[in-house]
């Protein structure tokens, strides 16, 4: 049973509109990549357990607090021999492991060492156990699962599966019982209730509202080069139609990302689009998919 499905991240929504607005530094550059890649691999993990037979309840994507440091689990398992907390990575490519370092062979580039990282999740998930007197079995584990992946100098005693092993693990976990009982609900129930929404990993360089450039984009490749239809907006790149209100409602929950302070007014939404469409227009979808609040002067949009 899945009680919280995977959402994508707001700093991953947020660095994608502002990709399309600005030129990002190299360092965010490679940090949307990374996002992107990482959050592929999640989906895709996801739809693999998809089908796991006998009881079990799966939460995705949880960030916790215990004793004032946050961890974050991409997937938990709740099952009757433990609770399986599972880290995915999608690296694409070869590496290999020195000592408590991760390298990557084609670029040296040097990465966060994932066991390092579950050894810090699973030792704080143990404590958030003792701290709710709660007596479970844990079972973390890092799942690289790009079919392109290797990993050299891998160590034998490390929670590590690779990606011609995953199907075996899925298999060995749906093949063993699991019947649940009251403290594992209560385990999931508590798990939920503690989910931090708001994630203070998350880092976007300095913007301003006036640098960054102003129009209407593409919902499939993302290009500011558009026109507007009869009751579309044509992307001048790659041909894509899209509904005019559909395109303003999307515009209008970018800038709730990117300015979350900001209010949403007509002028705003007509500033931001580059008065793609008339002010009219604005209005009228405004009203419809939005609460008006204050008065018609000086009214903005919740």
């Amino acid at each position: 049973m899945l009680l919280k499905a995977r959402t994508e991240p707001m700093e991953l929504i947020a660095l994608r509109h502002l990709n399309r607005r600005m030129e990002l530094p190299s360092q965010e550059k490679f940090q949307l990549w990374t996002m992107e890649k990482g959050f592929i691999g999640e989906v895709l993990f996801d739809k693999m357990t998809e089908n796991l037979a006998e009881e079990r309840y799966i939460i995705d994507d949880l960030l916790l607090k215990v004793n004032n440091s946050y961890f974050q689990l991409d997937k938990v398992i709740i099952s009757q021999d433990g609770i399986y907390l599972i880290d995915v990575k999608y690296h694409e490519g070869d590496y290999y492991l020195e000592g408590d370092k991760l390298y990557s062979f084609r670029s040296s580039r040097e990465y966060k060492n994932p066991i390092i990282q579950l050894t810090r999740s699973e030792t704080l998930f143990r404590q958030l156990l003792q701290n709710l007197k709660m007596n479970h079995l844990v079972r973390a584990s890092v799942i690289f699962n790009n079919p392109e992946f290797t990993l050299y100098h891998a160590p034998m005693d490390q929670p590590i599966i690779l990606p011609t092993q995953i199907n075996r693990f899925l298999k060995e976990l749906n093949n063993t019982p699991s019947k649940l009982d009251e403290s594992h609900k209560k385990l999931a129930q508590t798990l939920l209730s503690l989910h931090q929404v708001k994630n203070p990993f998350a880092t976007l360089p300095d913007y301003q509202y006036d640098q960054l450039e102003k129009g209407m984009h593409c919902s499939e490749c993302g290009s500011l080069n558009n026109e507007i239809g009869d009751y579309d907006l044509v992307c001048g790149k790659c041909g894509t139609h899209e509904r005019i209100e559909k395109a303003i409602v999307r515009h209008i929950e970018e800038i709730k990302v990117l300015f979350p302070e900001k209010k949403i007014t007509t002028k705003t939404v007509y500033e931001w689009c580059n008065g793609k469409v008339s002010r009219r227009t604005f209005l009228r979808v405004l009203k419809k998919n939005y609460r008006a609040v204050g008065t018609t002067k000086d009214a903005y949009f919740e």
